[in-house]
């Protein structure tokens, strides 16, 4: 698709040319704009659209990575299909190194999103575990495996991303006492407090962690620094966190100074793509 724009158009209220204000929306629909993707959208140079990220970045409208960009503290969640495809192979090698940390014969909880469905295509390997879910889309990928022992919880199934939630869930969760709980997040403050976006979610997460002798938090770099209203905890409630790479200052520091062990899928997997901020000028 082409769109032609006129960069002599600009927004009464913003300042902004009309390609600049439609890389913005696709920013915060899509959660991360490619340069190269953005150049053949619009019909202009890669030259050009480093400028109007230049531009919308020194506004603090979008932050720049390598390849392209992403808006400062998104609090829109994104489209469940679109989740499934950002940070596609950084999830995969978040997903590995769980695995490695769950032995077979284990149980577990694993809840909804993304990154827990890529920790559950990682666990195929292994043998006789025991699965407690309240994501439809981990147990129909685990059911497969007939040493598997897969339970789904009952509850209100959300259609847009096969999740199961509400009373009924975390009374059945309470029910349970399992080795491990994994969970993902949409965003952590700070101050390493845990937040997400439906306080349903967070009452199911809880009670995972709560019933879990263990508790691992598995997420991408992008979460730290993104604002949701909810809380779920904080990061010291935590046994394990496993992450694609290092966030930037100041939550490297909020990590370096607790007592959580970190693994980090760029150290593990040295082939897997970073994704870094771009700090010159010269783009």
């Amino acid at each position: 698709m082409h769109i032609k724009t006129d960069e002599g158009i600009r927004s009464e209220q913003s300042g902004l040319n009309q390609r600049q204000t439609l890389i913005v929306e696709k920013a915060r629909a899509e959660g991360f704009v490619s340069i190269d993707d953005l150049a053949t959208d619009y019909d202009v140079t890669p030259q050009t659209i480093r400028r109007d990220i230049k531009l919308l970045c020194d506004q603090g409208i979008l932050r720049r990575y390598h390849g392209g960009a992403s808006l400062v503290s998104n609090t829109r969640n994104v489209d469940y299909s679109r989740r499934r495809e950002l940070m596609k192979n950084q999830k995969e090698h978040i997903g590995q190194m769980v695995a490695e940390h769950i032995p077979d014969g284990a149980s577990l909880f694993l809840n909804i999103g993304t990154t827990a469905e890529a920790v559950a295509a990682a666990l195929m390997g292994h043998k006789n575990l025991r699965v407690v879910t309240n994501n439809i889309n981990v147990a129909s990928l685990l059911s497969q495996r007939e040493d598997f022992e897969i339970t789904i919880a009952g509850g209100r199934v959300r259609a847009r991303d096969l999740a199961v939630v509400g009373e009924a869930t975390i009374g059945f969760i309470n029910q349970f006492k399992v080795d491990f709980g994994i969970v993902g997040i949409s965003g952590i403050d700070e101050d390493g407090t845990l937040l997400d976006f439906d306080y349903r979610e967070v009452r199911v997460a809880e009670a995972i962690m709560e019933n879990s002798r263990t508790v691992y938090l598995a997420t991408d770099h992008t979460k730290f620094g993104r604002r949701a209203m909810v809380k779920l905890g904080h990061l010291a409630d935590l046994d394990g966190l496993f992450i694609d790479q290092m966030p930037d200052a100041p939550y490297a520091e909020l990590l370096a100074d607790s007592n959580i062990a970190v693994h980090v899928a760029s150290d593990r997997f040295p082939g897997i793509t970073k994704i870094e901020p771009e700090l010159d000028d010269d783009i």
